[in-house]
């Protein structure tokens, strides 16, 4: 084997222009792929961060049947106090579990004396919001940036309504509900800072402080609407999802169905078809970079063939086995495969740490100068070595096969 190896060495310095041109070829292909892979693993990466750690967290639990109504933000299906005992218990013996935020979401009317409009409303408790949303605080575009995030009798206001109603830090405005029996309630609230609208110019969710909705909506007893998740490593997320569940959904209520309901961050925001669509764009590269090895290798193994006919004959005259024949163009296929994605793995690394080093910046919805960082797995890296070299030699067998079956005594007449 060693000597056929040598052997398709030889004859690759032999043509090198074509040897080069090829090696090129797929060394452009993986360079391309490395690249676009990096780039939009950290575009996509930096957006679900953007996502998870400034509104939804990673992971959400609600009563059953609460999202499909979310729309209408049904507060007959709070969570109530022995359910929220029960999640917490489960929670707090998950280890991968960073922290949770309790929340109760509700519809107001939103007046500061002269017009009124409506508003959503996510309350929280300070403490718990800032851990599990730890991007919460950045988007505070006006007011003070405390870690405290806000106190009672205080409002944090989104951006569409300030500029609207002409709203500024420190007015007071009134806040008008309804509760789950129906009476209505009103509340005095100092604005305390201006949220930025993450889901971009339509957002209309402000924030208060839970007790503070307690008492709006009249609730003497522990009432949420949602405990949102933060985990201490994303990349934990398939399991912890699938440990929660599948405690969760054990406990039924009296007719035998799940008592809560557990979502990832993808099935709470419309930003996941974005992650989706990169993801199908990856896919789409690769089968591009399939195509082209494919097509470069399979071209230059057939005019490797019709050009060393001659050389063929001679050698299957000799006694060479057929599978001797066939194992040396096959092998040829294998060197240009690793000549070309060894050249492009390097070019690939060097351009990503060349990006990095530049400090690239980008603009992704309401978030400006997000700093570009690409950065690529060792096990992306080598699926796309191990694919363009499988590629490779695939493409080689073919025309090494034909090489090997070819009758010597033809072979040695053709000119």
């Amino acid at each position: 084997m060693v000597n056929v190896i040598k052997i398709a060495a030889r004859n690759l310095r032999r043509y090198q222009r074509r040897t080069l041109l090829t090696s090129a070829l797929i060394a452009l292909g993986v360079v391309a792929v490395l690249l676009f892979i990096s780039i939009t693993g950290s575009f996509k990466q930096m957006m679900v961060g953007q996502i998870t750690d400034a509104m939804i967290g990673h992971l959400q639990v609600h009563r059953n049947g609460y999202l499909a109504a979310i729309d209408n933000l049904p507060l007959n299906r709070n969570l109530n106090r022995k359910q929220v005992a029960k999640v917490k218990q489960i929670l707090g013996e998950t280890a991968e579990i960073e922290s949770f935020s309790m929340r109760i979401k509700l519809g107001a009317m939103f007046s500061n004396f002269t017009e009124t409009t409506n508003i959503r409303l996510n309350t929280v408790i300070p403490e718990q919001e800032v851990k599990t949303v730890p991007l919460l605080i950045d988007r505070i575009i006006q007011g003070e940036k405390e870690e405290s995030l806000l106190k009672k009798g205080q409002i944090l206001i989104p951006e569409l309504l300030a500029k609207g109603m002409k709203v500024n830090v420190g007015d007071s405005i009134v806040l008008v509900a309804n509760n789950k029996d129906g009476s209505v309630n009103g509340q005095t609230f100092t604005v305390s800072g201006v949220l930025e609208g993450i889901t971009g110019p339509g957002g209309r969710d402000g924030m208060i402080h839970l007790d503070d909705a307690r008492q709006l909506l009249r609730i003497n007893d522990v009432e949420v609407s949602e405990i949102a998740i933060r985990l201490k490593n994303m990349g934990d997320l398939p399991g912890v999802f699938s440990g929660l569940k599948a405690a969760l959904e054990s406990i039924r209520d009296k007719n035998d169905r799940p008592v809560f309901e557990l979502h990832t961050w993808e099935k709470l925001s419309p930003f996941y078809n974005i992650a989706k669509m990169i993801d199908l764009m990856t896919l789409f590269i690769k089968i591009m970079l399939v195509a082209v090895v494919l097509v470069s290798i399979t071209n230059v193994m057939i005019m490797a063939v019709y050009e060393r006919i001659n050389e063929i004959g001679t050698i299957a005259a000799i006694g060479t086995l057929p599978r001797r024949i066939m194992a040396l163009f096959v092998v040829e296929g294998f060197l240009l495969g690793v000549v070309g994605t060894a050249v492009g793995t390097v070019i690939s690394l060097i351009s990503i740490a060349a990006i990095n080093a530049a400090g690239l910046t980008f603009d992704f919805g309401r978030q400006s100068n997000l700093v570009l960082a690409p950065t690529i797995g060792a096990g992306d890296v080598i699926t796309i070595v191990l694919i363009v070299i499988g590629i490779a030699v695939a493409a080689s067998v073919q025309p090494a096969f034909k090489a090997a079956r070819m009758d010597p005594i033809t072979a040695l007449r053709h000119v």
